[in-house]
């Protein structure tokens, strides 16, 4: 074999492990634009898109080969298929963070804490200090239950259940799988907060009684700062209980946004 022959061999094989990278590209940088914290305006575009190649480049060899990439319809749709099933696995995960907004703007709510609104870098909305404080915990237990790793696992998991090219399995699994998780956002969100929220509705029924008690006692000077030092304690107590539910979401998100593609 002479040395032109060799270089076109090696770039043909170059080309074809390139295609190879953008296949892969596709579903886990849809993931990657859409998953929580990783996925947030907090995250530059660049960043993102070097941890999407990053990761493309390692799983390409794990995974089942592409098929040959041509110009017509069937290539267009496996592209928005990739992408689709990129985005729908990023926002399950991420409507578990949810859980951890909601909560904090009902604690927010009995500690007087409501009208302290500040621009949210993690969300790209505008939220309350304590909602905040609960979406950066909530990536805190994420990181040390290892979920970056299992978001990992995750996705090398659906390659292998449905390659690239593949047709779905199940269209419905796409649009009920969202309703679903989010009714268990939403009961965990509320379980979360629902300790906080009677002991300070107990505080605040007390403030209102003292107030009818004596009226002339201030009670908005004493009842403020009263309630934000109970509410402060009962987060610090809060911290310690929050790993289990937290977990078993993060669980149930992975579970879902798995049975997608099976």
């Amino acid at each position: 074999m002479d040395a032109v022959t060799a270089t076109v061999i090696d770039g043909s094989q170059l080309f074809a492990m390139l295609a190879t990278i953008v296949w892969t590209l596709l579903r886990v940088g849809a993931l990657f634009m859409v998953a929580p914290l990783i996925g947030t305006p907090a995250v530059s575009v660049r960043v993102r898109l070097v941890l999407s190649v990053a990761i493309a480049v390692v799983l390409t060899p794990l995974i089942p080969a592409p098929p040959l990439a041509q110009l017509d319809a069937a290539t267009v749709l496996n592209v928005l298929r990739e992408m689709a099933i990129g985005a729908a696995m990023g926002f399950l995960l991420k409507l578990v963070f949810e859980a951890g907004a909601l909560a904090g703007e009902l604690v927010a709510q009995g500690m007087a804490l409501s009208f302290a609104q500040m621009s949210d870098p993690m969300r790209g909305v505008s939220s309350g200090v304590v909602g905040q404080w609960f979406y950066i915990a909530f990536g805190l237990l994420f990181f040390a239950a290892n979920g970056h790793i299992a978001l990992i696992d995750l996705l090398l998991g659906t390659y292998r259940t449905l390659p690239i090219g593949a047709p779905l399995p199940d269209v419905h699994a796409l649009l009920q799988a969202a309703p679903m998780l989010m009714s268990q956002v939403l009961r965990v969100g509320v379980s979360i907060a629902l300790p906080v929220m009677i002991a300070m509705l107990a505080v605040n029924v007390s403030f209102g009684v003292l107030s009818r008690a004596s009226p002339a006692l201030n009670t908005i000077a004493i009842g403020l700062p009263g309630a934000l030092l109970v509410g402060l304690f009962l987060l610090t107590a809060l911290v310690g209980q929050l790993a289990a539910p937290v977990q078993a979401l993060f669980d149930e998100a992975f579970r879902a946004a798995a049975d997608l593609v099976r």
